[in-house]
């Protein structure tokens, strides 16, 4: 007897998102003049004032990929996270040092909210880099 996975329209998106993740080059590879990035998160709720999660970490560049997404804190989420590789790219194409911002998921809330209701979690964003 066969079983079939049953796979939920997240695991599709985070699929064909981790594929893209990995068939992109490394961060190396497709910035030559960085030499270093330091990247800081701080995931907020919908109204950006319950703070989930902050990270702080400097960047393998040579095992990092060019697809620079970070995933939704939500987990129930459907086809959303961050995706922060043009903000990245049009960073260092200024050879700015620095950069922060704010990006909203626009994914959906969940499996039963789909073109419903968005999640609109917030993740803010700060990037250090060295060239």
């Amino acid at each position: 007897m066969t079983h079939h996975q049953k796979t939920s329209p997240r695991g599709i998106y985070l699929l064909q998102e981790n594929q893209r993740v990995l068939e992109s080059v490394s961060l190396s590879a497709k910035f030559r003049t960085l030499k270093s990035l330091t990247v800081e998160l701080e995931y907020f709720d919908p109204e950006g004032l319950a703070r989930s999660s902050h990270i702080k970490y400097t960047v393998n560049l040579d095992h990092a990929k060019s697809v620079f997404r970070f995933p939704c804190h939500n987990a129930e989420c459907v086809g959303g996270d961050f995706d922060l590789s043009r903000v990245l790219a049009d960073t260092v194409a200024a050879r700015r040092t620095s950069t922060a911002g704010e990006i909203c998921c626009q994914g959906w809330r969940s499996k039963a909210t789909m073109d419903v209701t968005h999640c609109h979690n917030l993740l803010r964003f700060k990037f250090r880099l060295v060239y």
